[in-house]
């Protein structure tokens, strides 16, 4: 008998969630055929079978969080490994299909527990398959269903108490009159000019603070995190160095990452590195808010929604094109003046005509 272990993810992944297994007890696999998918933070990965062989054991099922070098599978040294031959069909990255019903072995087995027909639930979950929560849902007769945060939720639930635990939070709030931008201006972009100048005149914001050492670090480079909602949770990957690059340049990077992340391709190095931060809430509802820092980090920029707003204009009232502004710092490292000479800046920018 021998036992294949989760191997290491990378990126410091300590943990990853079983997605749905591709193979079952007494299967005969090859080299390099998928096992599983497990998902992380970042991604939903396929753990390919490292030898020839038949499974003698599984260990773990959908939904369980296993550690790195935790056991998988357990192959049979029986004489019959090394053949090469798969017996069946292998099942979809879904789960095996049994009567017109796409589900895993753990949904069907949570199903005959709860007493639920998988024939009559419809399946949310990739090509159509049922998913633990649908068949929670069915059993509560489509009432509140209780489920355990995984993946994107859980990290995201995991660095916003490290926030709260760590940062002492401060806001300062303000807002930029937009009447020089064009009815065809790229909003995302030229927030991300503004923080860049705002770096510029106050680099204290653009920067890293270590708790512990009691250390800051100043960047050079402005590497911005732009958060995007997704119905699996937040995701802020960084839009690199965008102080130096063109707008077209950006608008290609913003672009690629959109589609990355919508996809759950998003390289895990573009997950990290972000050296300030951009919430573009405005796009939804919201004007001015409270944001949170998420260390090392030590201050996010939030837009709100942009009005039509009547202001005081060399001596005379106009309705303006109004863009409210939310800057929350780390006020242990980040001192009331520097951000709002940070924020005054960010206002001259996009107050500025091109």
């Amino acid at each position: 008998m021998s036992t294949f272990r989760l191997p290491d993810l990378g990126e410091g992944l300590q943990e990853a969630e079983i997605v749905t297994w591709h193979v079952a007890e007494g299967d005969h696999v090859v080299a390099d055929q998928p096992l599983l998918s497990v998902e992380t933070a970042k991604a939903v990965v396929e753990i390919p079978s490292p030898r020839s062989g038949r499974i003698a054991e599984l260990h773990g099922t959908v939904g369980d969080i296993v550690a790195i070098g935790a056991a998988l599978v357990d192959f049979a040294d029986d004489g019959e490994a090394d053949t090469g031959a798969i017996v069946g069909d292998l099942p979809s990255a879904a789960g095996a299909t049994t009567g017109g019903v796409r589900a895993a072995p753990a949904v069907r087995a949570l199903a005959a527990r709860l007493g639920v027909n998988l024939a009559a639930v419809t399946g949310s979950g990739p090509g159509g398959a049922v998913t633990s929560a649908d068949v929670e849902k069915a059993a509560s007769g489509g009432g509140a269903t209780v489920e355990p945060l995984r993946g994107v939720r859980r990290a995201m639930m995991q660095n916003m108490a490290r926030a709260g635990a760590q940062v002492v939070p401060a806001t300062v709030m303000d807002e930029a009159i937009i009447e020089a931008w064009p009815a065809t201006a790229d909003v995302t972009i030229k927030l991300a000019r503004a923080i860049a100048a705002g770096a510029a005149a106050e680099p204290a914001l653009n920067a890293w603070y270590d708790g512990e050492r009691q250390e800051v670090r100043r960047h050079r480079t402005v590497d911005l995190g732009i958060a995007m909602d997704t119905p699996d949770g937040l995701f802020v990957p960084a839009l690199r160095d965008v102080g130096s690059r063109s707008d077209d340049d950006l608008r290609r990077g913003l672009e690629a990452m959109k589609r990355d992340v919508v996809a759950r391709k998003v390289p895990a190095a573009e997950l990290t590195g972000q050296t300030i931060s951009l919430s573009n809430f405005g796009m939804i509802a919201g004007r001015h808010t409270a944001l949170v820092v998420v260390p090392p980090q030590v201050a996010i920029l939030g837009a709100g929604r942009i009005v039509p707003a009547p202001r005081v204009i060399d001596g005379e009232v106009r309705v303006c094109r109004v863009l409210p502004l939310s800057l929350t710092f780390d006020h242990r490292v980040v001192s009331g003046g520097e951000a709002a000479r940070f924020l005054a800046a960010v206002i001259a920018a996009l107050e500025a005509s091109d």
